[in-house]
């Protein structure tokens, strides 16, 4: 099973995606989006489910550190069923919290990426990348 991971942000949406075998999560890239215009980035990501015959997609839940959920959360949910209309594919969610700072941490420590415009360009989607990890690894079969 293939899945697209998505980091949804109020600018960009990063973009990640599985092997065929849903074992790990590659960064792909990362989607300019503009809310305002209702430009959500739904060509690009119809270039990639087509590209990668995705079965899915898992999207972050920003959710607050206490667990409740807040704008972020629902703006996520919003583009779930975006996605679920236009491509009538499954959506799956998963818990993103501190996604943003482990890429941020991965990157300056592991990648050495140090220049933050450098990390800005991929940030997102290292953040997809673990959403998707986290979600492909708490449900993999044994």
């Amino acid at each position: 099973m293939r899945l697209i991971g998505l980091d949804i942000g109020s600018r960009t949406v990063g973009v990640a995606i599985s092997d065929e075998l849903g074992i790990t999560a590659q960064k792909l890239e990362t989607i300019p989006i503009d809310e305002t215009r209702h430009n959500f980035g739904m060509k690009s990501i119809k270039k990639i489910v087509r590209e990668y015959d995705a079965d899915g997609f898992v999207l972050g839940l920003p959710k607050n550190m206490d667990g409740s959920s807040g704008h972020s959360v629902q703006r996520s949910k919003e583009y779930g069923k975006r996605l679920e209309e236009k491509f009538g594919l499954p959506v799956y969610y998963s818990d993103e919290r501190l996604t943003t700072i482990e890429s941020r941490r991965v990157l300056i420590e592991e990648a050495g990426i140090h220049d933050r415009k450098k990390r800005k360009e991929v940030i997102d989607q290292m953040a997809a990348v673990l959403i998707l990890q986290n979600y492909l690894d708490l449900h993999r079969e044994d």
